[in-house]
């Protein structure tokens, strides 16, 4: 099987985070979103990958490269515009030939992996395998509708009035039928060749399509909370280790990883949290559900639940920032006025005086 990444969205839902790098570069417990999928389909025993990229491409080329350090080889697939998730396997034919494929969105987090879906699929006669999830609020994305033996009877993307709470996930499996379908289906009111209909396409035209119901949990990491949350489940599966230097008058508490070359002095870490290399805490409070990335400086400050990314500097901020997506080379620093509390989602190269 060959495998198929999706990441060339803008994530304008991001905004201004993305406004200076690709959403799938954002980083989940300090590792970007893209190289957990990369990691998960090289663990599912695939190699041979292909990232359909857009105009992010540059920076997904650079940070990837030829996928030798995950021991994959990646093929870059450029899509001209966003032109819908069946588009992107339409243009990738070349690349796919009529071998079984895995395709999976670059923006993505599942548990567990996709080890046991790929080898389901692989021993199978299936023409097309889905993963479909349990959500709150159905309309927001693909709906599949299921008859009472539990075979896909429907699928509608974004529907007004969802026929069930079962979403597509963002993870399909085909096999070299799923061309016939992008050829045959039309463009959405939204000008996309929208994947659910290809894959209605192949149930209308009698092929085997399957649907598996993942019970774990799953995030689209498509909105500032939604990275939050991601970050707060990975971080609660992570095995602790402390490989910074961290000074007796510290306390590290909890599931807590601190990277090479970090530094801990007088300081509290209460975990699940991570600090990246080189990143340096000094007389500061880092709480639960916190990721601050590599080459970071923290001083005399607090923060929970946040993601802090590269090149940052908080310092001297009188109150704890909490529930914040905070980018690369921010700085925040103590103005003279002391507002009560801080929620902010900041972009790259912010400079932030707090009043």
């Amino acid at each position: 099987m060959k495998g198929l990444i999706l990441s060339g969205g803008k994530g304008s839902r991001l905004y201004p985070i993305t406004y200076t790098n690709a959403k799938q570069l954002v980083p989940v417990a300090n590792k970007p979103v893209l190289f957990r999928v990369i990691e998960a389909i090289r663990d599912a025993g695939i190699t041979d990958i292909g990232v359909v990229i857009g105009d992010t491409g540059p920076q997904i080329r650079e940070a990837v490269g030829d996928g030798s350090r995950w021991g994959v080889q990646i093929t870059y697939i450029q899509q001209e515009a966003p032109l819908g998730l069946a588009h992107a396997v339409k243009i990738s034919r070349d690349f796919l030939g009529d071998e079984r494929f895995v395709m999976f969105l670059g923006d993505n987090v599942i548990e567990g992996g996709i080890s046991p879906l790929i080898r389901q699929f692989a021993d199978s006669d299936w023409n097309c395998q889905i993963v479909l999830t349990e959500v709150d609020e159905p309309q927001h994305y693909g709906v599949a509708e299921l008859d009472e033996e539990g075979r896909i009877v429907r699928l509608e993307e974004k529907p007004r009035q969802p026929r069930s709470n079962l979403a597509l996930v963002g993870i399909y499996m085909f096999d070299h039928h799923v061309f016939e379908a992008v050829e045959a289906i039309q463009p959405s009111w939204r000008g996309e060749l929208e994947i659910t209909d290809a894959i209605q396409w192949l149930i209308d035209a009698g092929y085997r399509v399957y649907p598996y119901i993942h019970r774990g949990w799953w995030i689209d990491t498509g909105k500032p909370i939604d990275m939050l949350e991601a970050n707060n489940r990975v971080l609660e599966e992570l095995t602790p280790h402390i490989e910074g230097v961290v000074s007796p008058d510290s306390e590290v508490k909890g599931r807590v990883i601190i990277e090479k070359g970090a530094e801990i002095i007088d300081s509290v870490i209460r975990g699940p949290a991570i600090i990246g290399e080189e990143t340096k805490v000094v007389n500061a409070y880092i709480g639960p559900y916190t990721s601050i990335y590599h080459h970071c400086h923290i001083e005399r400050c607090e923060i929970e639940h946040c993601i802090v990314l590269e090149h940052s500097r908080i310092v001297d901020v009188p109150h704890r920032i909490e529930d914040s997506l905070i980018g690369r080379n921010v700085e925040i620093t103590r103005s003279r006025v002391k507002p009560r509390a801080y929620k902010m989602t900041l972009g790259d190269n912010s400079k932030v005086g707090l009043l």
